[in-house]
């Protein structure tokens, strides 16, 4: 299977990953599945960090590397994805990695609750196993 992970699962996996949902773990470390970073969140990381919102004192890429994270670019098709993607709220960089998602028919892991609305319109959103 074929994943992007959020930016913040990224950031959790990097820094603290005992913040991620256990449940996530089966499909992140399953190597069977290609795990993916979109670029648009490195744009995300690189942006929040020369306005002071976040830290970044490390090289994005190569950190994505050493983990067997993939840098997916966001090209035309997943662009024009966000014509068809529903408001269901305004941050910029989540439906970007939304909209490539859904472009690429990746899964999408992320611990955003609005992430859940786009479901119905075609994302394939891994959520946490209820135990």
């Amino acid at each position: 299977m074929n994943i992007i992970i959020d930016t913040h699962i990224f950031l959790w996996l990097l820094n603290d990953p005992s913040k991620i949902d256990k449940s996530y773990f089966k499909h992140l470390e399953d190597t069977n599945n290609n795990i993916y970073l979109s670029s648009m969140s490195m744009v995300e990381l690189i942006i929040k960090s020369s306005i002071g919102k976040l830290k970044i004192d490390f090289d994005i890429e190569d950190a994505a590397m050493k983990m067997d994270i993939i840098i997916v670019p966001f090209d035309a098709s997943d662009a024009m994805q966000l014509s068809n993607l529903p408001l269901h709220h305004k941050d910029p960089f989540d439906r970007m990695i939304i909209a490539q998602a859904m472009s690429k028919n990746y899964a999408l892991i992320s611990d955003d609750s609005k992430f859940t609305l786009y479901a119905g319109n075609g994302l394939n959103l891994i959520i946490p196993s209820i135990s």
